[in-house]
């Protein structure tokens, strides 16, 4: 399905060395015609770290987007029943908000907005980025791979040799991965190898 007219949320938490591949995405996605929303949490607004300074990122993507992010949870909580999203997605979306997410802790503007599309039966399409994606958080991510309406950017490891639990998602295949969920299909092969 194409996203031309649709109106994507896109979350973004704490994994800053991500944030230079997903940004041309979000490019994309607004050069194929989606409004784009953007969610951030408190971490990506607060945290100056050797990938930007605190702030950059935020005027990057207003400046992609030409919108205001969503930065607080009370801004998130209408995208369900006053301001439907289309999609919701979220990447990168770090171990530590899997964790919040597959146990319905609610804890930010981005898990709200994920929280609020549910709710209305949208999609909602995950981009993990993950120290312990093979360790801990394993069931968690496996809680958010059967649960309805959510689907995921596929997915591998970064570095089997010197981080063997870690999980990245392509983000190369985001838009086409957005493309499918919107259709409710999961862009396969999700588990796919890191080259």
């Amino acid at each position: 399905m194409d996203v031309k007219g649709k109106h994507i949320g896109f979350g973004l938490t704490g994994s800053h060395c991500t944030y230079e591949a997903v940004f041309p995405q979000i490019q994309k996605l607004v050069d194929l015609g989606a409004k784009v929303t953007p969610f951030f949490t408190h971490t990506v607004q607060n945290t100056t770290t050797r990938f930007g300074a605190e702030g950059e990122w935020v005027e990057k993507i207003k400046e992609i987007t030409g919108n205001e992010p969503v930065d607080s949870i009370v801004k998130a909580e209408p995208f369900g029943p006053k301001t439907p999203l289309d999609c919701m997605v979220i990447a990168p979306l770090t171990g530590n908000s899997i964790s919040k997410f597959a146990n319905a802790m609610t804890d930010s503007p981005v898990l709200m907005g994920a929280k609020a599309t549910l709710r209305n039966q949208k999609p909602v399409l995950l981009g993990i980025s993950t120290n312990d994606g093979l360790g801990l958080n394993g069931v968690n991510i496996m809680r958010l791979m059967a649960t309805k309406n959510i689907y995921f950017i596929p997915f591998g490891q970064d570095d089997p040799v010197k981080k063997q639990n870690s999980l990245v998602a392509h983000m190369d295949t985001l838009v086409d991965a957005v493309e499918y969920a919107l259709e409710g299909k999961q862009l396969q092969p999700v588990l796919r190898v890191t080259e």
